[in-house]
């Protein structure tokens, strides 16, 4: 147990966020089927309500600092990592009144300002960091950002958080970055943003799921992608078939994601936390347990203490069980706070399936050899 005069990290929520509504639909599609009762939409204020709330009044509690932000993300911040002309279009559209922005991406005429608190307190999680007042910033934010491309929205994503926050450290003077998403979706968005450079590692912890709009999604999020000209070898995708668990998604980190980063040694750790690998999550087939999402966590930590004297900021991607992802969450700070383990897994019954995990990282590893950061090569470049 870690001292609790000592917080495990630093949080940054801004209300506003919740105000981004994203109404009705079969998971994340509208829909004119005849049903008696719609689900919500799949990425709803609720999800991440319930993540403030056990975070806050959970076991983890006494081991956070919380920060209030009220910061809005300025068109020039954002500007770092998209096109103005996009930015500009997502604004436009959302003062026409909102609607399917893409047709896996949906905005209300309330939608602009949430979207830009989102940003906004992402980049108050980095400057925290940054400036050494915060050793490890959690951004509780959403809409969430990581399928959101320079100049294309994706995914119920608008603007890339994760990628402000890299190119924020950049701009302070950090000369390499690091980029380590496992949310169930492959991080299409950070990868187009960074794809061919080689100061900034990206890595994505997948299912396989291809492309779901060629338009809006043209990659892939195959062991392939691998960057190109000076970011060749620079981006992973760590694919594992849909149904895998624990020890799948563990093997895949230790045996790719860890050796990369170890010969890369960032000076700050960008984490893309997501809760949809979970074994009841709607938007994700994988099995992930509470353990998993703890040992995620450890892992990241023991990174971030090895390369970057400690630093880390963790932005919140999906998880759409309502309140099975809070509880996701919190087992993954209680991975990186280092704490003992303070939430029993409530669910927990599927089997752990290991097929397949062997040949799925044998096809990472093949796509990335000869590359400088060579997974197969474990020394620290």
């Amino acid at each position: 147990m870690i001292d609790p005069t000592e917080p495990v990290l630093d949080v940054f929520f801004d209300e506003r966020v919740l105000d981004h509504d994203t109404g009705h639909g079969l998971f994340e599609m509208d829909t004119d089927l005849p049903l008696a009762v719609l689900d919500q939409h799949a990425e709803t204020r609720e999800r991440v309500a319930n993540m403030r709330s056990l975070l806050a009044r959970g076991p983890i509690s006494e081991y956070l600092r919380w920060h209030a932000p009220q910061r809005l993300a300025t068109i020039d911040e954002l500007a770092s990592v998209h096109d103005r002309a996009y930015i500009d279009s997502v604004r436009d559209f959302s003062e026409a009144g909102g609607g399917w922005i893409t047709p896996s991406t949906v905005m209300s005429a309330q939608s602009w300002e949430p979207t830009l608190a989102a940003a906004g307190a992402s980049l108050a999680a980095a400057d925290a960091v940054i400036a050494g007042t915060s050793q490890r910033a959690f951004a509780l934010v959403r809409p969430p950002g990581h399928h959101a491309q320079p100049a294309q929205a994706d995914g119920n994503c608008l603007f890339n958080n994760a990628a402000l926050v890299v190119e924020r450290a950049r701009a302070a003077g950090f000369e390499r970055v690091a980029v380590l998403d496992w949310d169930v979706h492959h991080a299409n968005g950070t990868q187009a943003c960074f794809y061919d450079r080689a100061d900034v590692l990206t890595i994505s912890l997948h299912m396989r799921h291809g492309s779901w709009d060629l338009n809006t999604h043209p990659q892939s999020g195959s062991p392939d992608e691998i960057g190109e000209g000076a970011g060749r070898g620079y981006n992973a995708n760590l694919e594992l078939p849909l149904g895998m668990g624990d020890s799948a998604h563990i093997a895949m980190l230790e045996q790719v994601a860890v050796p990369m980063i170890d010969r890369f040694a960032p000076e700050l750790l960008v984490v893309a936390a997501g809760q949809d690998a979970s074994e009841i999550d709607p938007n994700g087939r994988q099995a992930v347990k509470l353990d998993g999402f703890r040992a995620f966590g450890g892992i990241a930590r023991d990174l971030a203490d090895r390369h970057c004297d400690g630093r880390m900021v963790i932005t919140q991607e999906g998880g759409y069980a309502r309140a099975f992802a809070a509880l996701c969450l919190h087992a993954t700070l209680e991975g990186i706070g280092r704490t003992s383990k303070l939430l029993d897994d409530p669910v927990s019954f599927l089997p752990e399936r290991t097929d397949g995990t062997d040949a799925a990282i044998a096809a990472v590893r093949e796509a990335l050899a000869g590359t400088p950061l060579d997974p197969a090569q474990r020394d620290t470049a």
